[in-house]
């Protein structure tokens, strides 16, 4: 049984996207699964999640837990791997849609108020999965292929799937590729 921590994406909640049906599929399986609803996430902030991540005691982070992020939480993921204690070494990080820097957005500079330290990352997790669509209209590809060079992470591009939401594509309630993704992690 693994644990999955599920991050939501800038000014979403955990009712959005494929989030609550991921869950659902998860806990289906026998996982436990923490899908929290991160604070002010209109301005995302890597401190103030990271600080709130930390401070919850009723989900560990351990050698079973598999980080899932869409958007602006796969970007809390890779700050949460540089903040977790030395000896956390966590399963995998699974990235959908992520970035390296704020987009020119004001909204996003909350983000990147620290530098990413990619050995650090690197040390907390064994393994790492970037999930990205070649026409995605908000992130350019070149950020995924950044990110998965810097922490020796695959990258899986998809073609046509925009920035896997909603709001591109109602039929993003559910997200199966991504369950088959992390079912070949298990």
């Amino acid at each position: 049984m693994a644990n999955f921590l599920i991050l939501h994406g800038t000014a979403a909640t955990p009712e959005s996207n494929w989030f609550m049906w991921l869950k659902g599929a998860l806990i289906g399986q026998g996982h436990k699964v923490w899908l929290p609803h991160l604070p002010a996430a209109d301005n995302p902030n890597e401190k103030a999640y990271t600080k709130f991540l930390l401070s919850n005691n009723k989900f560990t982070i351990d050698d079973q837990t598999i980080i899932i992020g869409h958007s602006s939480g796969s970007v809390e993921a890779l700050y949460l791997l540089q903040h977790l204690p030395t000896d956390v070494v966590i399963k995998a990080a699974v990235l959908v849609s992520s970035f390296k820097d704020d987009l020119g957005w004001d909204s996003l500079k909350g983000l990147f108020n620290e530098p990413f330290d990619f050995d650090s990352i690197k040390s907390h997790c064994k393994e790492f999965i970037y999930v990205h669509s070649d026409d995605d209209p908000y992130v350019p590809v070149s950020h995924a292929e950044f990110l998965a060079t810097q922490t020796g992470g695959k990258l899986m591009e998809f073609e046509g799937e925009g920035h896997f939401n909603t709001e591109q594509n109602p039929d993003y309630k559910q997200f199966p590729e991504l369950l088959d993704i992390i079912q070949d992690v298990l």
